[in-house]
């Protein structure tokens, strides 16, 4: 967005008040509707288009580098070049395990030119959920790196996971027992190690693939290609990998940056986000398509984001979550740094704790603070505000829908529309709907109806403006710090100790995180266990977000007629440990 806040919207361009029981994408409209035209591309021409426009523009910034579009897109084909030495070829599974970093951004764009599926693997997994990703994703060929962020060894990791890993002959065709599909894992960096191609050894195996032969095969990929696979977590024990094509990422990305946030070539986007979840991608990309620059960051530090953000004058910013929120306003540079250059926030004050929205208003009095409601299954954002708002209206609700995109209020039980302002399911149908759960046809039916609406699980309103406003989750999920985390993961991990007959995860509220997990546990008979020591075998297996912080042990549950209240269960927690709600 430019440095001069834009006019409103004419009278004739706000949204209408509705009598229907949901409002018609159509009177969503801040946008002018009838002027937008729909624009796509492929991932990896949304960059190289950037490129060929202004190759001399700052692209990518981190703390300690940065790019030209120019330096970026050449160093994504130079990796392209080696991922298809390794044989990789479109519609192969790639992953990448690891922090966000300069060649986590140029192997996402190479796997993207290759017409290959890209699998982020979330940086905070243990063993056993990397393994089951590899596994599960079918990945044919997997990027890690020796290098050691917030104490994470991926090549420990990695061994852990794949057992027979150190004893393979052949590192350029893998037979792991573990990952059948597997051919080679590439170890980004200066070291080696038994089973991995090291970095040297990639980049050779590309010096002898022509640059010619990327292009070639960048020029077949269409838009409706599947181009990413996420996983996120649902209510199942596994995280489920969601199935995103070209066309869906992109035209949210476009929706969202040029057509809602308005951002121009002229604009710099900061997000500190992991290149692995969904709301990192989706802002890179949109600010990538304006050719404006992206600023992230390997890991999340309030200080270093604060010179950042005054450094390079960001004009719009992404932190979205309550943690890096809480992070940034109570460092203490916040109030030293000049942040008056921003011009846009995705703040999510609608869903943030009170005391947060205060502080970072009264610093940066010129921005327009906005919200936004989304997930995984639909590329990113599915509302969000708009700079045409009333501001009282933008930190109190989380948007309308992007231009393009449906949403409706019903009741899970019969389906039917609720009227405006009554709570029930949120559906939403358009082009940025994912294509599906890999592997699992099941839950793919149970998410996506014949009509092609998803049915996310989340409980929401819409108000007679059309504005989104977020209330829980019907699904039995939790929002630690803006992850989602399934009770049913933790709880199947609980009830592999030997002493446990069975576990139940709830949610409690949390000042930093929001909620964070909290476990009932009903032991074998004769079995004895401590609190320390279940938390202690949860800290084994799964990352950290997802360990509970209190167990209890109980004896007899709360019961319906036939499932146990897990609310009962977390009224009288809440009550003993003295949280407000």
């Amino acid at each position: 967005m430019s440095a001069k806040p834009r006019a409103a919207a004419p009278d004739t361009a706000k949204p209408l008040v509705s009598t229907s029981p949901t409002v018609p994408f159509e009177a969503y409209a801040g946008e002018d509707l009838g002027r937008l035209r729909i624009s796509v591309t492929t991932m990896g021409d949304l960059l190289l288009t950037a490129a060929d426009r202004d190759p001399d523009k700052l692209a990518l910034v981190f703390p300690e580098s940065r790019y030209t579009y120019a330096e970026l897109a050449e160093r994504a084909i130079r990796r392209a070049r080696s991922l298809i030495a390794l044989g990789v070829k479109p519609r192969d599974h790639v992953g990448i395990l690891m922090h966000t970093c300069p060649e986590f951004v140029e192997l996402y764009f190479a796997i993207a030119m290759c017409g290959a599926v890209i699998v982020p693997i979330n940086a905070r997994y243990r063993s056993a959920e990397i393994g089951y990703v590899i596994e599960n994703g079918d990945l044919v060929t997997l990027i890690t790196t020796d290098s050691i962020a917030e104490q994470v060894n991926f090549v420990e990791r990695l061994e852990q996971a794949l057992p027979d890993l150190a004893a393979q002959k052949n590192p350029h065709k893998l037979t792991v027992a573990a990952a059948p599909k597997l051919r080679n894992i590439v170890l980004c960096g200066r070291s080696t190690r038994p089973g991995f191609l090291s970095e040297a050894e990639f980049v050779a195996a590309g010096e002898d693939v022509p640059e010619q032969k990327v292009h070639e095969t960048r020029l077949r990929v269409r838009v409706r290609d599947v181009a990413l696979m996420l996983y996120t977590s649902g209510t199942t024990a596994n995280p489920k990998g969601c199935l995103i094509t070209h066309e869906a990422q992109v035209r949210n990305s476009i929706a969202l940056g040029r057509h809602r946030y308005r951002l121009t070539h002229r604009d710099s986007l900061w997000s500190p986000l992991p290149m692995f979840h969904i709301a990192a991608v989706l802002p890179m990309l949109a600010i990538f398509d304006v050719g404006g620059t992206y600023l992230t960051m390997g890991y999340f530090d309030a200080g270093v984001a604060l010179k950042m953000l005054e450094e390079y004058k960001v004009t719009a910013a992404y932190p979205s979550f309550v943690t890096i929120m809480q992070g940034l306003i109570y460092h203490p540079d916040f109030p030293k740094r000049d942040l008056t250059s921003l011009r846009l926030m995705n703040s999510n004050f609608a869903v943030q704790p009170p005391g947060v929205a205060e502080p970072i208003m009264a610093a940066m009095p010129e921005a327009i603070q906005v919200g936004s409601f989304g997930m995984t299954e639909a590329s990113g954002t599915v509302c969000t505000g708009s700079p045409d708002e009333a501001e009282t209206r933008r930190i109190s609700r989380l948007g309308r829908p992007l231009p393009g995109l449906e949403v409706r209020i019903v009741d899970p039980e019969t389906n039917h529309d609720l009227h405006n302002g009554l709570r029930g399911e949120v559906l939403v149908r358009g082009y940025s709907l994912f294509e599906g759960y890999y592997r699992d046809a099941a839950k793919t039916k149970q998410a996506l109806d014949e009509d092609g609406w998803f049915h996310t699980g989340d409980i929401g309103s819409l108000d007679d403006d059309g504005t989104i406003l977020f209330h829980g989750r019907f699904k039995d999920m939790l929002k630690v710090g803006g992850e989602n985390v399934a009770a049913a993961e933790i709880e199947a991990h609980l009830q592999r100790h030997p002493a446990v007959k069975l576990a139940q995860v709830v949610g409690i509220p949390n000042a930093k995180y929001v909620e964070v997990p909290a476990a009932f546990v009903e032991l074998q008979p004769g079995a004895t266990a401590t609190e320390e020591e279940l938390i202690a075998h949860c800290k084994r297996e799964i990352s950290s977000f997802k360990v509970p912080r209190h167990v209890r042990f109980v004896t007899e549950w709360p019961m319906s007629s036939s499932k146990i209240q897990k609310f009962r269960l977390r009224t009288g927690l809440v009550k003993e440990l003295g949280l407000e709600e």
